[in-house]
């Protein structure tokens, strides 16, 4: 018996091939193309392809005795795990995600672009707390102000910079698509918690609190404002006007994901702007007010009330700086590859958003404490443009400030209400396995709502607190991010990167800790006009 008679007798059978299936022609290639990247990778090469050199002649048929010669499945070794295939795991690493992540609201689409990431920082960096800037002035003067201002200013974009790039870890392949989640892989999980738990919280939590303040006083100003002296109906109470507020939040918190509210945020954004550049435009153009006086406040005690006043002061301008807290959810909702990564649009977006931020910032700062001076009141330039120039501005004016406030109130909610609204859903989402029912999420998102309405009627005076509060979400902005860089980059030591990030880093926590310290020496010292339950 021949050796081809006796192999043939132990092999597995032919399978048969349909004979309407034309044969697959192969490949041919110059020699110097066998080997290449761009063809290891090619999608159109098909399992059983081979791949011949260029003029060889390619062999058609094997005579069925023949035994095959060097003809290597491909399929043995994947593609990836050659060393042409590097770059295929380097995006594969990139593109690792959380299966869970699909279900929860910050990272359910990621479809987002530059422009999303616009709208959400303007909305996210322009407040209510922007007006109450000018109050810093008094205390600090002219030139510290404004050194101050404009230090703080680009202190906490860089540290903005420095979270947009360590959003994404080449080298392990993670997003990091929550400021948490990085704290917790730089710091240790339990001791991130205990660092940034709580100025996260405050961050989201109460900023919409103090949202349902600010837009349901502003309900009511605009009422007055429209209705005026003739109006007989009678108007609805304080509390009333906080419970619309929140009804209107609750109903455009519905929308399903964060990416779904860009529209929205772009509607808080041009109203923020559209408020801010009106107050100041109507400060500067009526002139500063009799008796102004722009000397610093001089107190008849001298040391420590001196300084406390100072970083009381500081604390209001960094409370006027806010959004790092949702800059990573916010770029973990666009799409990154290796070629395309997150980071590019991202800081497109930022540098835009930062630029129209600086135009608002500024002249409300320096202008509304040139048009007011001393006398500017510790409620901020809105109270002051209804205190001063109620009578000699028209009520167009004043309604549309009222109303471009209402509306970005509303806009801001959502946006600083997603991150609670995940990790709500979260809690469901990694007990379960599966995401939320149809009818949990809207559950969810309403009794959040009217918990932040409760708190908002609870503690009316939450804005008699801004230094204290600035204090203490202060190491967010200017802290935290420059020990992650640290931790993670670990750049030379002792090179200017390295100081620089353990310079602002150790600083920014010595002022956190300081403007807090004060924050609470004043309101020991001065008090504070507390009214549980019952807001004017």
């Amino acid at each position: 018996m021949s050796e081809a008679d006796e192999a043939s007798n132990y092999s597995y059978p032919v399978t048969p091939r349909l004979a309407s299936t034309p044969a697959t022609p192969p490949i041919s290639a110059p020699p110097s193309q066998i080997h290449s990247p761009s063809l290891s990778r090619s999608p159109l090469l098909a399992v059983g392809d081979q791949i011949e050199p260029a003029g060889k002649t390619p062999r058609t048929s094997t005579p069925k005795n023949a035994t095959p010669r060097n003809l290597t499945p491909r399929i043995r070794t994947p593609r990836f795990i050659t060393p042409l295939g590097s770059p295929i795991r380097k995006a594969l690493k990139l593109t690792r995600l959380d299966p869970q992540d699909a279900w929860l609201p910050i990272t359910e689409s990621r479809n987002g672009n530059a422009y999303y990431a616009a709208f959400h920082t303007l909305c996210a960096g322009i407040g209510i707390q922007a007006l109450v800037l000018p109050v810093a002035f008094p205390i600090l003067g002219w030139a510290w102000g404004i050194i101050f201002l404009t230090l703080t200013f680009i202190w906490q974009l860089y540290t903005l910079y420095i979270l947009v790039q360590l959003h994404e870890n080449v080298e392990t392949g993670m997003r990091y698509s929550r400021y948490l989640q990085l704290c917790g892989v730089t710091f240790g999980e339990k001791l991130a918690k205990w660092l940034a738990f709580l100025p996260l919280l405050q961050l989201s939590a109460g900023t919409c609190v103090a949202l349902i303040i600010v837009g349901g006083t502003s309900m009511k100003t605009f009422y007055q404002i429209t209705c005026g002296a003739t109006c007989t109906s009678q108007p609805l109470t304080t509390v009333e006007w906080y419970l619309v507020f929140t009804c209107a939040a609750v109903v455009l918190s519905q929308l399903p994901n964060l990416n779904s509210i860009a529209g929205v945020s772009l509607v808080g954004a041009i109203t923020a702007v559209g408020y801010c550049t009106i107050i100041w435009v109507v400060s500067v153009a009526k002139g500063r007010l009799p008796g102004v006086s722009y000397n610093p406040v001089q107190t008849d005690k001298e040391g420590i009330v001196r300084a406390v006043d100072v970083l009381n002061a500081l604390g209001i301008v960094a409370f006027a700086f806010r959004g790092h807290n949702l800059s990573l959810e916010i770029q973990a909702t666009m799409p990154s590859s290796e070629k395309h990564p997150s980071t590019v649009p991202m800081w497109k977006g930022v540098k835009f958003a930062y630029l129209i931020i600086a135009t608002c910032l500024f002249p409300i700062a320096i202008g509304g404490y040139w048009a007011y001076g001393q006398l500017i009141p510790s409620g901020g330039m809105l109270v002051a443009l209804i205190a001063f120039h109620a009578t000699d501005t028209s009520r167009f004016i004043l309604g549309l400030t009222s109303l471009f406030v209402i509306i970005s109130a509303v806009s801001s909610f959502q946006i600083y209400g997603m991150p609670m609204f995940d990790d709500l859903e979260s809690l469901y989402v990694r007990r379960k396995k599966k995401p939320c029912p149809w009818w949990l999420r809207p559950l969810i998102r309403a009794i959040y709502g009217f918990f932040m309405f409760f708190i908002a009627v609870a503690i009316p005076f939450l804005g008699s607190l801004a230094g204290l509060i600035g204090g203490i979400a202060l190491p967010v902005t200017l802290a935290y991010p420059c020990f992650m860089w640290l931790k993670v980059k670990k750049p030379k030591a002792y090179g200017p990167i390295w100081w620089l990030n353990w310079v602002l880093g150790v600083l920014g926590i010595i002022l956190s800790v300081l403007v807090t310290a004060s924050g609470i020496y004043v309101i020991a010292d001065t008090g504070i006009k507390v009214s549980f339950f019952d807001p004017q």
